[in-house]
């Protein structure tokens, strides 16, 4: 497997700009909340990027889509305290709709990029079934 760099992978760039955003609005959500609702907001947020930067040093496309589900599961994760900060009135409309667009779309592209693997890998493993079939009827 050829390893990705991360820093040209767009789901990472996406998902870095949404640390930044993240860390801009949880810093005006009521000061009792920091350890909690804030604190696992930022490390959800970090969590998404940072899955798939080290699942992109491992040696498989296997490993590496598990990083990649894990950075997925994150995301989904933050999107469930984007809303719960809707609802207690943490954040704007405005601004939650902009973030929940974003991780949305972010979901959906780090998906796609699940999909396309193992789509690469069906392929090699058909291929390579393919061969050892024809090797064995000569």
């Amino acid at each position: 497997m050829k390893r990705h760099n991360f820093k040209k992978l767009q789901i990472w760039q996406e998902a870095i700009e949404l640390i930044t955003l993240n860390y801009g609005f949880t810093s005006s959500i009521p000061d009792y909340e920091k350890f909690d609702l804030v604190s696992q907001m930022n490390r959800c947020s970090v969590s998404i990027a940072s899955n798939i930067s080290e699942g992109t040093s491992k040696r498989t496309n296997k490993h590496f889509i598990k990083y990649l589900d894990d950075s997925l599961g994150s995301a989904f994760e933050w999107e469930t305290q984007l809303i719960i900060c809707k609802n207690l009135n943490f954040i704007s409309k405005e601004k939650f709709s902009d973030l929940e667009i974003r991780i949305k779309k972010l979901q959906q592209k780090i998906s796609n990029f699940i999909d396309r693997i193992e789509s690469k890998i069906s392929c090699l493993k058909n291929k390579k079934q393919e061969y050892f079939e024809a090797r064995n009827k000569t």
